[in-house]
């Protein structure tokens, strides 16, 4: 490529584009290959459609990271005693936090879910799991059963780490 002006010229413009853009990767000295975020399901790991193993967040994207939220409203009240409506306000409010930095529930890498003991895991999943993944591939989700949560009476806690990619 060193004595191909027309190369050289051509591979400084994919390189500028992609600065631009801020999201790429070299696979060889003359091609430029724009980077998504990608999940995956290793051979020798069960296959679930609810979530994937590994998350693969290319350099350039934004990195958004949610911490606890609760089935609470503005005022920090919980907003009922019903895990359900718990479960599902809890995910309402990691929503608004996403948004708040730019982001939805479908740019979500990886969830991390606890449940109080106390609370009925199938109704607490049943209310939840169609919102936790979203397109393509699912994401990671770590779920863990605790005896009790930071704010009295919380039966769900959902935190959220989420990518966005420029452009």
């Amino acid at each position: 490529m060193e004595d191909d002006p027309v190369a050289m010229q051509r591979f400084a413009e994919e390189v500028a584009l992609a600065l631009r853009s801020r999201v790429f990767c070299v696979r060889d000295s003359a091609t430029v290959e724009p980077m998504e975020i990608t999940r995956l399901q290793p051979d020798g790991l069960v296959v679930s459609p609810a979530f994937s193993h590994v998350a693969v967040v290319p350099a350039g994207a934004t990195t958004i990271y949610v911490g606890g939220q609760n089935g609470v409203d503005a005022d920090g009240k919980i907003v009922s005693d019903e895990v359900a409506e718990h479960s599902a306000c809890a995910i309402d409010n990691a929503s608004s936090a996403l948004e708040a930095a730019g982001a939805s529930l479908a740019d979500v890498v990886q969830w991390t879910v606890f449940m109080a003991e106390v609370a009925d895991l199938t109704v607490a999943y049943e209310t939840i799991g169609p919102r936790l993944a979203g397109p393509g591939a699912p994401p990671l989700v770590t779920m863990a059963r605790v005896a009790a949560l930071g704010v009295p009476g919380a039966l769900v806690e959902v935190s959220a780490i989420a990518a966005v990619m420029p452009g």
